[in-house]
């Protein structure tokens, strides 16, 4: 049994639990510093593991729901097997794999070093802005943090931007690639990284303008869109996964044109619930 995929069930099972009491009690620390975590978790794997060894974990995750009821004699579109099973962590458990994850364990299997490198660069550069951002969020630039705070919202901009850089350089070589729906997928990962490299932009004139309220909304929207991209996005497929099986990279097409804006929608609807609730407060901040 794949125990470290076990252990992502458990998790999100947790998390799970931890969305609920949030919602409830409009107390959402919990939820953030623990997806925090779990990503820190994920991606930091990829640097002790190593690419291929990774990639077959996150594949493991998405087999158990994408063979729920498929007879693997007959399989689905969007289920494919890979040589000698190596893309996934279940043993001879299951043999059909989601084909997007066997194309992507396959591309940094068998491809060069320089993509690899791309991928490690995106991972290290967006892990580290998606720490910094909440170090900003919790922390505004207010009194004796001013100085801090912009020097922390420089740094989230220059990793955001490197991340950024290596996700469209990958995201150019995706054409050929069926298995992530071919240009769409390219068109797609540069339009996600539009949305998430758009609202930092914006972010910083406002700031750069002095407007600090202006500044505020476009940095929440920005962590929406970090939020959408990385967990929206791999939740969504979660779900769309075995849905959409009978078609062929429609669940992974669908993640990657929409997670983005709809964090972004998502965390400005918590935005100006929390402002209903503090009108008075300049800088309310999400979680408390």
């Amino acid at each position: 049994m794949p125990i470290a995929t076990l252990g992502v069930y458990a998790a999100l099972v947790a998390w799970t639990g931890l969305l609920a009491y949030g919602a409830r009690s409009g107390s959402w620390r919990p939820f953030l510093f623990f997806g925090i975590a779990f990503l820190l978790v994920l991606n930091i794997g990829y640097f002790v593991n190593g690419a291929t060894a990774s990639i077959a974990s996150f594949i493991s995750i998405y087999d158990l729901l994408d063979n729920l009821g498929v007879d693997p004699a007959v399989g689905a579109p969007a289920l494919a097997a890979c040589p000698d099973n190596a893309c996934s962590t279940w043993s001879e458990r299951y043999e059909l794999h989601p084909s997007w994850g066997v194309a992507f364990y396959d591309r940094f299997a068998n491809g060069d070093a320089m993509r690899t490198n791309l991928l490690y660069g995106h991972i290290g550069f967006n892990t580290a802005a998606f720490v910094l951002m909440h170090v900003q969020l919790f922390r505004p630039g207010y009194g004796a943090a001013k100085k801090g705070h912009g020097l922390i919202g420089k740094l989230t901009f220059a990793a955001v931007t490197l991340s950024v850089i290596c996700a469209c350089l990958l995201a150019s070589q995706h054409g050929p690639v069926e298995s992530y729906g071919g240009s769409w997928s390219t068109w797609g990962f540069y339009s996600m990284s539009a949305v998430v490299f758009g609202c930092i932009c914006m972010g910083a004139v406002k700031a750069r303008q002095g407007d600090m309220d202006g500044h505020r909304v476009w940095m929440i929207r920005f962590i929406g869109a970090m939020w959408g991209s990385f967990w929206l996005f791999r939740v969504m497929l979660f779900v769309l996964g075995p849905i959409l099986r009978e078609w062929d990279a429609a669940a992974l097409l669908i993640c990657i044109w929409f997670s983005a804006p709809l964090g972004v929608l998502i965390a400005e609807a918590i935005r100006r619930r929390l402002d209903r609730r503090i009108p008075a407060r300049a800088a309310p901040v999400p979680g408390e």
